[in-house]
């Protein structure tokens, strides 16, 4: 009977310290029964760990190597990326060539980057709503520079006179992208397919068809993503 009891006495214990060995809190996680669950080896493009006892500490690999040892020795200049092939360009999904021009060559846009698109009915009709959504809080459903922000902020461009009739498609484009003056870069939140189908929509419908230019489709000149693929 004491035999039993001693046993009974015992298990409570083993079962307290285990659920007091169990919470977690605050800075405290509490143990960790599968820590590879929790601590992922991540595998960084451009770098490489090259020291196999790296997390030896953590580590319950079955190769027996550190925790954070996550070197590809195949591919070369320390890099786990693989490179690509000779001569290629990255391309974004749709086959474009990336977008390469930075801020500050705004003029460069203007003549170098042509719209894909055709102003079809369809194109402008998509591109009038996409100036509603994102674009008419600042310059007014007309592109008049009179929309509520815009209103607020001033200093907003009037769309349908003055020198902004005679700009290149590309040189809106690039604006949209890049950003100019008060107004910020918007390559993070419209697709360029979409930004091409804006541009379209204030050319012909906003500013009448002036300083319009001839689609022209050459994958020189149809640059519409921001970020290079690595």
């Amino acid at each position: 009977m004491k035999i039993t009891n001693t046993y009974s006495l015992l298990s409570f214990a083993i079962t307290g310290l285990l659920l007091v060995g169990c919470k977690a809190g605050g800075n405290d996680q509490g143990l960790e029964y599968a820590p590879q669950m929790y601590h992922s080896v991540a595998y960084e493009p451009l770098t490489q760990i090259t020291d196999e006892s790296q997390g030896a500490w953590l580590s319950t690999r079955e190769d027996g190597k550190g925790e954070y040892y996550n070197s590809n020795t195949n591919n070369p200049n320390n890099m786990n990326m693989r490179e690509p092939v000779a001569n290629t360009v990255p391309r974004n999904k749709n086959g474009y060539l990336p977008y390469r021009l930075k801020t500050s060559e705004l003029e460069l846009a203007g003549q170098t980057v042509r719209n894909p698109f055709e102003p079809t009915d369809q194109v402008l009709a998509e591109g009038e709503q996409l100036f509603l959504n994102y674009c008419s809080t600042c310059h007014g459903k007309g592109g008049e520079g009179d929309g509520k922000a815009g209103m607020k902020i001033g200093g907003v461009a009037n769309l349908t006179g003055g020198a902004y009739l005679g700009l290149p498609e590309g040189h809106i484009f690039h604006v949209i992208t890049k950003g100019k003056g008060r107004m910020g870069a918007h390559g993070s939140q419209i697709l360029p397919e979409d930004r091409w189908k804006i541009v379209s929509y204030v050319k012909q419908k906003i500013q009448g068809g002036q300083g319009a230019q001839t689609p022209v489709v050459a994958e020189a000149e149809v640059s519409t993503e921001e970020t290079p693929a690595n």
